[in-house]
């Protein structure tokens, strides 16, 4: 049984705030693709959907004159890392498992290169579902992030993935 269901995380004014502000449709998005990816690469589906869903709660918005700044983005954004401890903090707060909250943390500070040191980073199995999942639902101009469904729809869709993790952990614990 998990702690926290991602309508908990949903619900919650910060994600409201956060979330809503980096693209909720793109944010459910990422959570169904890393849901889905996340057999393929072994690790839990709770985690992966929590973490793709939250992966861009760090986003900070950079307009100049008006308009998005594309070259003050790429430069200056750090979002996975303000992302990962608002996360961290937010799930710490709604009761989840302390491990799980690390964890889901991490995948969002590793899901984009944006904020990372020049270099090789190898990511772990979870950290690369959040990046693959991120990846999936990207379109040119980030238009991913203006995307909009209505509430009704963006709650359904949240609702009927909990049902599917909470299918997916139930089939794990099965005997064989």
């Amino acid at each position: 049984m998990r702690k926290v269901s991602l309508q908990d995380i949903y619900e919650h004014p910060i994600t409201q705030k956060y979330v809503r502000r980096s693209g909720m449709a793109h944010a459910i998005s990422v959570a169904y693709h890393a849901f889905h990816l996340a057999k393929e690469y072994e690790v839990n589906p709770d985690w992966a959907a929590k973490a793709g869903f939250l992966h861009d709660i760090g986003h900070y918005e950079w307009y100049t004159g008006g308009e998005w700044d594309y070259d003050q983005y790429r430069e200056y954004d750090i979002h996975p890392i303000k992302g990962a401890e608002r996360a961290h903090k937010l799930l710490i707060r709604l009761g989840e498992d302390k491990l799980a909250a690390k964890e889901i943390s991490h995948a969002i500070l590793f899901h984009t290169e944006s904020a990372l040191p020049k270099g090789n980073v190898e990511l772990n199995a979870m950290q690369k579902v959040v990046h693959l999942a991120d990846e999936k639902d990207k379109q040119p101009g980030d238009e991913h992030h203006y995307r909009n469904i209505d509430q009704e729809k963006e709650r359904f869709l949240v609702k009927r993935l909990d049902e599917k993790i909470e299918q997916a952990l139930a089939r794990e614990i099965e005997p064989k």
